[in-house]
């Protein structure tokens, strides 16, 4: 851990800067898998599964008989937990409904907005070194309730091409049907483009590898969209010197073994309290299963001491941190500064995993200072808002000469024709009545 100490605002570029891989041959390769699955669909897509995840597929979705094989792998106690967490998510984004009113701008002009679903949508989950059926949960909820009619999902196999059932058992409670034993470069593809077997969605989601993340932007420079822009995840912790040492230690860990290039940000007001930290995260350290990963992370990680409240707010804000804990004994008070951030947890209890997990809130958040100007996935994630207006007789008068005015100052002249045959047809018809 690096340690910084009362750094001028000359530093914070440096502090808040993420890494910038180099991505040229990132991109060249991406491009070739993509252009590959775009020309030969399934057979491109079981060609990669078999280069990159080491398995021979004779097919692409998953089994009824697997989904039945799942439910009973999965142990009952983390049944139970994956039940309750989806009930907290769905609760939570179920209240996030939209209601469009209908406004009379002016008289006879009356405008509305309505929320349609986005038809169908693609849910990508990792495999890696970690099975994320949370993010199953995450990703599916919210477009259950958003009534999207087809919700695609693709996730890794393993060598033996099955998929962890505790993916199949999340998929299944969430309400999703139609799964692919597909992951990388080639499962962003699929969905984008569409293969024999595989359907093309109008938007994917989900969280992956610098590939996966290149490719998703790569096809949303075409006709596919994406949730997000993202890089490595991250966690910022704000403390004090009432703050629990051990508890932030654990949540920086927390974060520090999601990847070895994963970001870890202490920001505190108290000497004491980082080093009694520091001390804390060497010990739990060496409990940790994913040690070496966590290790990496933490090697590039910072501990800053800043001299007030208002000092760490600002840094945390300049940072636009994926995940902010304020862990300190105002934290009512610090929410209230917060501008840039994905989740924000108060207090002490609040840790970053219960919102991973089961709190409700939804843990697909922006990372890399995308934070900045992107939300969180939420239920506005999959639905779009239309517009609608409608004018009467009365609307033309409002509004007409007002509209050929404009028109007509920006030369064009077929739109102050379309309101000016208006305005005449409703001049003649009024004559004509008297």
């Amino acid at each position: 851990m690096k340690i910084i100490r009362y750094p001028d605002r000359a530093q914070w570029a440096d502090i808040v800067r993420r890494p910038q891989p180099e991505n040229a041959q990132i991109d060249t390769v991406v491009k070739c898998i993509l252009d590959d699955v775009k020309q030969y669909g399934d057979s491109a897509v079981i060609k990669y599964e078999e280069q990159f995840d080491h398995v021979q597929l004779s097919t692409l979705a998953v089994s009824a008989a697997e989904m039945d094989e799942a439910e009973r792998l999965v142990a009952p106690e983390l049944k139970a937990a994956i039940k309750l967490a989806h009930r907290n998510i769905e609760k939570f984004h179920a209240a996030q409904h939209f209601e469009g009113q209908k406004i009379e701008t002016l008289k006879g002009v009356t405008c509305w907005q309505k929320s349609v679903p986005i038809e169908r949508v693609g849910l990508y989950i990792p495999g890696g070194t970690a099975p994320l059926f949370s993010t199953v949960l995450m990703l599916a909820t919210p477009a259950k309730i958003a009534d999207c009619k087809e919700i695609v999902l693709c996730t890794p196999p393993d060598k033996t091409g099955k998929v962890h059932p505790a993916i199949l058992f999340a998929a299944q409670t969430a309400g999703v049907n139609t799964l692919f034993k597909v992951g990388g470069v080639q499962a962003i593809g699929a969905m984008a483009y569409g293969t024999q077997t595989i359907p093309q969605v109008y938007k994917i989601f989900g969280p992956g590898n610098r590939y996966v993340m290149t490719a998703k932007q790569q096809v949303s420079l075409h006709q596919t969209a994406i949730d997000m822009p993202a890089g490595p995840s991250e966690v910022c912790v704000i403390a004090d010197e009432t703050s629990t040492a051990a508890f932030v230690a654990a949540d920086l860990l927390s974060q520090a073994e999601h990847g070895t290039d994963s970001q870890v940000l202490l920001i505190t007001t108290s000497e004491e309290l980082l080093k009694e930290v520091e001390s804390e995260i060497n010990q739990q350290l060496m409990q940790l299963p994913r040690k070496t990963i966590a290790e990496k992370a933490l090697a590039n990680s910072l501990f800053v001491l800043v001299k007030d409240d208002n000092e760490a707010m600002a840094l945390s804000n300049a940072y636009a941190p994926e995940h902010l804990i304020i862990a300190t004994c105002n934290y009512n008070e610090l929410a209230t500064k917060v501008i840039n951030a994905g989740s924000v947890f108060l207090g002490k209890y609040a840790c970053e995993s219960a919102g991973d997990y089961a709190s409700g809130t939804n843990h697909t958040l922006p990372t890399h200072g995308y934070a900045r100007a992107y939300s969180g996935v939420n239920l506005d994630s999959y639905q779009r808002k239309i517009t609608f207006q409608q004018l009467d007789e009365a609307g033309i008068t409002s509004i007409g000469r007002a509209v050929e005015a404009m028109a007509e100052a920006e030369q064009l002249q077929a739109h102050k024709q379309a309101m000016s045959i208006r305005i005449q047809s409703l001049q003649k018809s009024g004559s004509q009545k008297q």
